[in-house]
């Protein structure tokens, strides 16, 4: 499949293809392209999708690339869902998608230098990506009810919603924060606690919101995984960290001259930790920064240990209390900056 040789006129490229095509990026190309390896075009349009639109058609081919790393087999006889997989005997099913900016607010990939520099308001970026998350989950949870649970290879299996935000300039700032608010109303304030830390010796404060309200005032409900109102929806699979970046991270470029800023997980209890490094000094998985999280409603469960390795961070409510568990975060990839300098 070959992903870069343009099938469209140049007017109808998206700005993340184009940016790809640049020279000196034949390094990202071919990491790229070894993800995608093995990966069926059923339809015979993802080329073109992936020219045109890009970061759904990428965040398939990150998670085509995931399930090759754990060594799932992909049944592919099938159109939909995405990803039919048989992973440790189970069959589980994968629906893809991603959220992307509301009409009328900036894409992503309209980021400017002032936007990257300016320090932004974490509620309300946390805001937006909650609104924009919830649209695509509940409209994927929507689209099993109405069509994929009456197809014989998703009825009775686990039902997997991934997802990937790409819902404004600094989507890559939000980590876990408006996922957990969303499935488990669990909220953590970050700028309470940098408006006083000394108030939190412990850390940013731990908020149940309710519910937030969208720019029209209507509400949406938060803890949609706090009931069986979704038991359909056994597990959301969910990466900020699933960009081009990671590309350009993994890449195999040994004369790089690019910086990357990180955060991580840190010992004993996922503090994060900035790092910065060279990229001949730096080590990143195509795992790092997949998080998990389980629908303790789910009718049909995905077992912990479909995806449970180093590094993967998987989130589940503890069966008696209710208290929200977290494997893996002492080793989890938060965030990923990566800067390329070039000489001129």
């Amino acid at each position: 499949m070959d992903l870069f040789t343009p099938v469209v006129d140049e007017a109808r490229l998206h700005q993340n293809f184009i940016s790809i095509l640049l020279d000196g990026r034949e390094p990202m190309r071919a990491e790229l392209a070894r993800w995608a390896e093995g990966f069926q075009d059923r339809d015979g349009k993802f080329v073109k999708e992936f020219q045109t639109t890009f970061n759904s058609s990428f965040w398939e081919i990150y998670l085509f690339a995931v399930f090759k790393e754990y060594g799932f087999d992909v049944d592919w006889s099938n159109q939909s869902p995405d990803f039919n997989l048989i992973a440790d005997g189970l069959r589980v099913n994968v629906e893809a998608v991603t959220a992307n900016a509301a009409q009328g607010k900036p894409n992503e990939w309209e980021r400017t230098f002032e936007t990257l520099m300016a320090k932004p308001n974490l509620n309300e970026l946390n805001r937006e990506s909650i609104i924009r998350l919830s649209n695509a989950i509940l409209g994927k949870a929507r689209k099993y009810n109405d069509y994929y649970s009456k197809l014989a290879h998703v009825a009775r299996h686990p039902f997997v919603i991934a997802i990937a935000p790409f819902e404004q300039p600094l989507f890559n700032l939000q980590y876990n924060r408006p996922i957990k608010a969303l499935l488990y109303d669990y909220y953590v304030d970050e700028e309470a606690f940098m408006a006083n830390p000394s108030k939190y010796p412990n850390g940013p404060p731990v908020k149940s919101l309710g519910f937030i309200e969208k720019d029209n005032g209507s509400e949406i409900e938060l803890g949609i995984f706090n009931s069986n109102a979704y038991s359909e929806v056994s597990a959301i699979i969910f990466s900020c960290t699933a960009s081009w970046g990671k590309v350009d991270a993994m890449c195999h470029e040994p004369d790089s001259k690019m910086v990357i800023n990180s955060m991580w997980g840190s010992e004993p209890h996922g503090e994060p930790v900035q790092k910065t490094s060279y990229k001949h000094e730096y080590t990143e998985l195509i795992t790092d920064g997949l998080q998990i999280y389980h629908n303790p409603f789910a009718k049909f469960p995905l077992p912990l240990g479909v995806f449970r390795r180093k590094g993967v961070v998987q989130v589940y409510p503890d069966h008696e209390t209710f208290e929200l568990k977290e494997e893996e975060a002492t080793r989890s990839l938060f965030y990923r900056m990566v800067n390329n300098f070039v000489a001129r």
